[in-house]
């Protein structure tokens, strides 16, 4: 059997705009011969859907697209995602289905069965469990469908379930031929690693050879990166997609030797991206453009150049995932600004083509001042003075974006999210975070990536790239002067929010028992400015957003032992 598998970048809620994306890809399957077309999960709703899915007439539009899209089948059958109801009369309204049809006729359902709840999924929210295993049939051949979840019993990134139902084991029970995954699972650093050895082990423990449709693409602050494959009975990895980007691999499956082929197989099969800065490079790519471009909300994207590295490296990625023409920045100095910050953001800007204008603030701080002495009662320079001058640079950039129907970029990166070093109303402003899921040492490592490996020469100047962090503030400020150097920092946070470890364990693990309590403090009491950020590209497995529920209001801080 010739078999198509293809990944497609939906958008969540466009149903006649994935309807249209289905269809393309059928009509390209048929043409080239293909018998069955693979396509990813919840390809007609886009994933996550979220709340949408408590819409009545949007679950009705869902079902009569799924209608339309089997009736529109011919020769060639298609496998695709949706929801289907659940119409038991008990449980939740509907299910998260792979529909299978050919000729115009739907010849089978398969149901998800295991509904994550953790990270960012909410699955059990909307979707009741399937609890019947079944195989669908076509060609002669039983396909062992499966969603997703289905497909990664007892073997995530971070194991927060633990699943007493393996699916892919009950379809082999059922002597299923195939095992076939359509999934939504959404990029992160280390996802692809993990995925193929998953992938592999299911394909060698059942002995089965196994078909995997991802979708690709970014829904707000989740991206897929695709990563479809065909593996061997074997678990050797026989065809795959290009990552980051819509694509399709051709393979035959024959089912007397359990054999799975591509169909050329003098073709070079594309290579995921194995160094860390180049995987996350793509991601936040992917992430910003598709964000642009799905939203359609805005024509460009502004940033504040501060002379430092977050921002230049944030303009840089836009610049990329855009165009020089779609990048536009402002430099807002003030007596506390450095000559070689505003002469480094200058550099930058013409070093990438981009637009670049000079607004002192300086005056307009000093007139805040003014109005705010008799409320102030003294001349105290503190806190709220360095915050304000964040306040005016974030205002102004605002009012840029307003002016130009611009989306402000956040340029706010983990380290400084996680202990609240960025100010609500100032440097937090803004549409998107390109770079909140990076670590500060994360920032600097792919700064000298994309110099020395991606450009090949020198693009973010090395002054900005080798000048003492500072956010310039006060007289002679530097980051080192109230935290630890970022390695050890970021070193405690990863563990801490990450891997999840608790006081004693990170005291365990070498750290000063003060400076723990010092930056679990400043992480936890700082949650009420991470629930007002904007959304944050998410790369990691655990990221600052909706997969880190975190109480604002709580006392386990103040009492932790």
């Amino acid at each position: 059997m010739r078999i198509r598998i293809e990944q497609l970048n939906p958008t969540v809620g466009d149903l006649a705009g994935n309807k249209s994306l289905i269809l393309g890809a059928l009509k390209r399957a048929e043409k080239s011969g293909a018998e069955l077309l693979i396509l990813p999960e919840m390809g007609v709703t886009g994933y996550p859907v979220e709340d949408l899915l408590e819409e009545s007439s949007f679950r009705e539009k869902c079902y009569s697209v799924n209608r339309e899209i089997v009736e529109t089948t011919g020769k060639t059958a298609i496998l695709f995602g949706s929801i289907t109801p659940n119409d038991g009369g008990y449980g939740r309204k509907m299910y998260n289905s792979a529909l299978l049809a050919q000729n115009g006729k739907l010849l089978g359902t398969t149901h998800k069965t295991l509904l994550p709840t953790y990270d960012i999924f909410d699955d059990l929210r909307y979707f009741e469990p399937n609890e019947e295993f079944h195989c669908l049939e076509f060609g002669g051949i039983k396909l062992g469908v499966t969603i997703c979840e289905d497909i990664w019993y007892n073997e995530n990134e971070v194991q927060y379930h633990t699943y007493s139902v393996n699916p892919a084991l009950e379809l082999k029970k059922l002597d299923a031929d195939v095992i076939i995954n359509v999934s939504a699972s959404p990029y992160t650093n280390t996802k692809h690693q993990n995925r193929v050895r998953m992938l592999q082990n299911h394909a060698k423990n059942l002995s089965l050879p196994l078909l995997y449709s991802n979708q690709v693409g970014a829904h707000t602050d989740v991206i897929f990166d695709g990563d479809s494959m065909a593996i061997d009975r074997e678990g050797r990895v026989v065809a795959k997609t290009k990552p980051f980007e819509p694509d399709f691999t051709d393979v035959l499956l024959n089912i007397d030797g359990g054999i799975v082929e591509p169909i050329q197989d003098d073709i070079e099969q594309p290579i995921y991206p194995g160094i860390k800065q180049e995987r996350q490079f793509e991601a936040i790519k992917l992430g910003l453009r598709d964000y642009m471009n799905k939203t359609g909300a805005a024509d460009q994207v502004v940033f504040g150049l501060s002379g430092g590295i977050d921002s230049a490296l944030g303009c840089v990625l836009a610049v990329e995932a855009l165009s020089p023409e779609k990048v536009k920045a402002i430099t807002l100095p003030t007596e506390f600004s450095s000559e070689g910050s505003v002469t480094d953001s200058h550099k930058l800007a013409e070093n990438l083509g981009i637009e670049l204008f000079e607004v002192p603030i300086q005056n307009i701080f000093e007139n805040y001042r003014s109005a705010l002495e008799p409320v102030f009662n003294d001349n105290t320079f503190g806190t709220a003075e360095e915050n304000l001058q964040s306040r005016i640079r974030g205002t102004i950039l605002m009012a840029y974006a307003n002016k130009f129907n611009s989306f402000l970029i956040a340029t706010g990166n983990k380290s400084e999210y996680a202990v609240g070093y960025a100010t609500l109303y100032g440097d937090m402003n803004g549409a998107l975070s390109l770079i909140g899921d990076l670590y500060k040492t994360e920032v600097y490592e792919m700064a000298k990536w994309l110099n020395t490996s991606y450009y090949r020469k020198e693009i973010i100047p090395e002054s900005i790239i080798t000048k003492a962090p500072s956010a310039e503030l006060r007289p002679n400020q530097k980051d080192s002067d109230s935290l630890p150097d970022y390695e050890t920092l970021d070193s405690l946070l990863y563990q801490y929010i990450e891997l999840q470890k608790g006081r004693s364990e990170l005291i365990e693990e070498g750290f000063d028992g003060k400076t723990v309590d010092k930056i679990l403090r400043l992480v936890d009491y700082n949650e009420f400015k991470r629930n007002q950020a904007v959304p944050i590209l998410k790369l990691n497995s655990k990221s600052f957003g909706s997969g880190r529920r975190w109480p604002i209001v709580q006392k386990w801080t103040a009492n932790r032992s």
